[in-house]
């Protein structure tokens, strides 16, 4: 047996735990069009221009990466704005569609 001490972890190191949560949105920082990208990029961890070149080449390769953007732009919701920054019109629409297409009725069917 020995009598060592067993070292102690650094006052650094985070505590073992869940990782953080995170979501996918839309980014409202990096963003070109609509911020698609830039959420991808954030949730991944893969930079947003090669996301752009990705989107760039499905479309030039059978025109499907219009429209998967565009369905992308509205079935992900928004990050939260920066203080004094307004939604500009096709956010404030992409916002209302995303609201309308994720909505739920609790109206009962029949």
């Amino acid at each position: 047996m020995t009598s060592a001490v067993p070292p102690t972890p650094p006052a650094d190191a985070q505590a073992w735990g869940p990782p953080p949560v995170r979501t996918l949105r839309r980014s409202s920082t990096d963003r070109m069009v609509g911020g698609v990208s830039g959420g991808l990029a954030e949730y991944t961890g893969i930079d947003a221009v090669l996301w752009r070149v990705a989107f760039v080449l499905v479309t030039l390769a059978g025109g499907a990466g219009v429209l998967v953007y565009l369905v992308l732009w509205v079935l992900m919701p928004a990050a939260p704005l920066p203080a004094g920054q307004v939604p500009g019109p096709l956010d404030q629409f992409a916002q209302r569609i995303h609201d309308a297409v994720t909505s739920r009725t609790d109206a009962p069917r029949g």
